[in-house]
């Protein structure tokens, strides 16, 4: 039997895989958890968002991250519950001991209690926010393109961005720069570069963190 302690970490984001690799040289056992077997780069969802980048780009492999980390295994599942009491974390299949545990599962948005408002404005903190959201940017041109309504084609080319914090901000920019010289010439019947993008932020500027 392992007489070193457990560490178990709950994420491998930025705060998981700093924390595991801050104690690979250390006299203990760690495991890092996660749903998914990559480490993704979320400030640069938004170059996803707008196809500047692909998928892959922003993903590496969660094992190949740690894989000089000989005293850290990783493991593809997502948590379902964790016993603090009997200090165990649980999965699907799985239910996983631990001496210390520590959680970095990051944040997703927060809707206001109007979680229904999800479909509608989809946010920006994982690979399928982005990829959805490229699908919407670029079927919203290709919908202007098809119309002949001159105010309904207006108003699909109109991107409204809620919350003017870094990502907003890159968000806008990016959606002006691919519709002012990206798509510029791919069209015919509309003029990309006519496209409105609509920065909303509740503090008195952008970037106010």
């Amino acid at each position: 039997m392992n007489s070193k302690p457990h560490v178990v970490i709950v994420g491998a984001g930025f705060g998981g895989l700093e924390a595991a690799k801050k104690l690979a040289c250390e006299d203990v056992r760690v495991t890092v958890i996660d749903r998914t077997n990559y480490h993704l780069f979320q400030p640069l969802l938004y170059q996803v968002a707008t196809a500047a980048l692909s998928p892959a780009d922003i993903a590496a492999p969660v094992r190949a991250v740690l894989s000089k980390c000989k005293n850290v295994e990783v493991i593809l599942a997502e948590v379902q519950s964790v016993d603090v009491a009997a200090k165990k974390v649980k999965t699907v299949d799985l239910q996983i001991d631990y001496d210390y545990l520590i959680v970095a599962t990051g944040a997703r948005h927060f809707y206001f209690g109007h979680n229904e408002w999800e479909k509608l404005a989809p946010g920006l903190k994982s690979l399928e926010d982005a990829i959805e959201l490229r699908r919407r940017i670029l079927m919203a041109f290709e919908y202007a393109e098809e119309i002949t309504d001159e105010a309904a084609r207006r108003a699909a080319m109109n991107f409204v961005i809620i919350g003017g914090g870094p990502t907003g901000v890159e968000m806008a920019g990016a959606i002006a720069e691919i519709s002012r010289h990206t798509l510029a010439k791919d069209f015919r019947h509309i003029d990309p570069s006519q496209a409105r993008v609509i920065l909303i932020e509740g503090e008195p500027r952008l970037l106010a963190a």
